[in-house]
């Protein structure tokens, strides 16, 4: 889709209830339930994160959709695909401030080039410990990224034709951070596999993506 035309419709977003569960559940990894019950006493001590599903124009103007892909490190999330964010810092406003300081940290995007457009529903990551609220934001200025050299290895740059493709939500095996393998709901984005939290959170993007451009 072209980036002229999103940025026109993508602000309709907001006239919509967030869907919540009903679209985040079809993304969640079948161990999910369980580890709510096993970690139900830490939900209400869990740290905080922010993240932000950056929306930008690409090649050919059209619509693209920024993930990182994190570098190896002893993290439970080494080496995956996910959106820019993280944890807030002190001079932090709040968590809308820390998803675009994030960017900017990770990806080189300058906060006052960002538009908020909206929250996301919360998103409990039960192998961190980690509460994450997501935003969606919006750039009109062609990114020059700039990956944070200690943490994020590359940017990956997703249309929004392949996100809104139903053909890319497959299920395939993958390796959790508790040392098993288990096949669960995700995306083949760019021969990328997206899958867990981000890709919970990129279900409830195309839940409310769906209701603005079907009208």
């Amino acid at each position: 889709m072209r980036f002229d035309a999103f940025s026109k419709i993508i602000g309709s977003i907001n006239s919509h209830a967030l869907p919540g569960k009903e679209a985040q559940l079809q993304m969640a990894p079948p161990f999910r339930e369980v580890l709510l019950k096993q970690t139900s006493h830490l939900i209400d001590n869990a740290k905080l994160a922010a993240v932000l599903a950056l929306f930008y124009p690409g090649k050919n103007d059209n619509t693209y959709l920024a993930f990182i892909l994190r570098k190896p490190s002893p993290d439970v999330h080494s080496g995956q695909i996910g959106f820019p964010g993280g944890k807030p810092e002190a001079e932090d406003l709040n968590l809308q401030h820390t998803a675009l300081r994030e960017t900017m940290e990770e990806i080189g995007v300058q906060s006052e080039a960002i538009q908020i457009i909206t929250n996301l529903s919360e998103v409990y990551i039960p192998p961190s410990n980690y509460n994450v609220f997501p935003f969606i934001g919006l750039t009109n200025e062609i990114p020059d990224f700039k990956p944070q050299i200690s943490e994020v290895e590359s940017v990956i740059e997703v249309s929004l034709n392949a996100i809104m493709n139903a053909k890319n939500q497959i299920r395939t095996k993958v390796k959790t951070s508790y040392g098993f393998s288990v096949s669960v709901p995700a995306f083949n984005l760019n021969g990328h596999i997206v899958w867990g939290a981000t890709a919970m959170i990129l279900m409830e993007i195309i839940y409310l993506l769906n209701l603005i451009l079907k009208k």
